[in-house]
């Protein structure tokens, strides 16, 4: 049986073009202290822009947070209409352990993308 997860790609499964415009890109500090609020902002097509129309677009960003010796929490989802919505998403954060985050983006034509940002709290 195929998994999903087999079917998420990420920049450097496509090097060039396509991956940078599809593969989201994570802006957040490389550290931070326990419990410091931050932001974390999520960009589609920094490097290379993602086409914005209804026939290609990006439809979704989801943010996920992995905490040392802690499972997954989906920390937010931006759904995105074609057209006027941009993939550029922001969200305050805070941790208290050192973490992962981990950023998906829905392409309507070429599906999902992830990315990754390790974070240290010290």
């Amino acid at each position: 049986m195929e998994r999903f997860g087999s079917l998420v790609r990420a920049r450097e499964d496509e090097p060039g073009p396509s991956g940078e415009k599809h593969a989201p890109a994570i802006e957040a500090p490389d550290r931070v202290s326990p419990g410091e609020r931050f932001r974390v902002r999520v960009v589609v097509g920094r490097e290379v822009p993602h086409p914005n129309t209804v026939e290609h677009h990006i439809k979704w960003i989801q943010v996920f947070v992995r905490e040392e010796g802690r499972p997954p929490v989906h920390a937010v989802t931006v759904d995105l209409g074609p057209v006027v919505g941009e993939p550029d998403a922001a969200i305050t954060l805070k941790l208290e352990r050192s973490a992962t985050i981990h950023a998906l983006a829905y392409c309507n034509l070429h599906g999902v993308w992830e990315s990754s940002k390790r974070i240290e709290v010290a």
